[in-house]
């Protein structure tokens, strides 16, 4: 079947892109993290200019398609602060706009996720964490957050497998990663493009499923913790 010859005949190459499409999914869940616990913080803190911020970021970003943001950051940034010098090519090209888009895209989702762990945890925790003497920082990052991430853990990874699909769009800005590459194969394979896209979608197929069994077990684990 040709979709065994593609298979076996491009293998290292979608390895090569598996490799790069993990990678890039991996960089921006750990930057998203970050921007997802900051602007989750702001979600549920008392301060009304502190959740105006993160209510903008959040709503933009989950308002507008990833495509979009993509052409932003890549051709629009680079076109708005050239004058100033600014060249994706000069920190790390095309990788690092691709994980930059990626990053912004999942740390809005991801602060709805760690706003909503955090609001699970039973308020009188944090009352009497407080009432112990710990300052608000404090109980927040050893009391609150270590019960909040039992609730938020399924939640990330499936984030990640979200994230790791969308990469896909990301192949607009010539990344090769496992949809980029199976453009390339296709353009030099015509007579075998149901295969080539059949293979890619195995890839992806696989590694999601993976992920989320994993998603899964944890979910199971983390409930008979319980």
């Amino acid at each position: 079947m040709a979709f065994f010859e593609v298979l076996v005949q491009y293998f290292p190459s979608f390895c090569v892109a598996l490799w790069a499409t993990v990678k890039l999914t991996a960089v921006s869940l750990i930057c998203a993290t970050v921007l997802g616990v900051i602007f989750g913080l702001f979600k549920v803190s008392g301060i009304k200019p502190l959740k105006l911020i993160a209510n903008i970021y959040i709503d933009i970003i989950r308002g507008t398609p990833l495509m979009v943001q993509v052409m932003i950051v890549f051709y629009g940034l680079s076109q708005v602060l050239r004058p100033y010098g600014f060249a994706w090519g000069n920190i790390g090209g095309n990788f690092t706009a691709g994980a930059v888009t990626l990053s912004l895209n999942a740390g809005a989702y991801m602060a709805e996720i760690i706003r909503g762990g955090i609001e699970a945890v039973d308020k009188g925790q944090m009352e009497a964490a407080r009432s112990l003497g710990l300052p608000y920082g404090k109980a927040m990052s050893k009391v609150i957050l270590p019960q909040a991430f039992r609730t938020m853990l399924p939640s990330i990874i499936n984030q990640f497998i979200i994230s790791m699909k969308d990469t896909s769009l990301i192949s607009i800005i010539g990344i090769r990663e496992l949809t980029q590459n199976g453009k390339i194969i296709a353009a030099n394979s015509a007579s075998r493009v149901m295969a080539i896209w059949l293979v890619v979608a195995a890839f992806y197929l696989v590694v999601c499923t993976l992920l989320s069994k994993l998603a899964l077990l944890v979910e199971r684990r983390l409930s008979y913790g319980k």
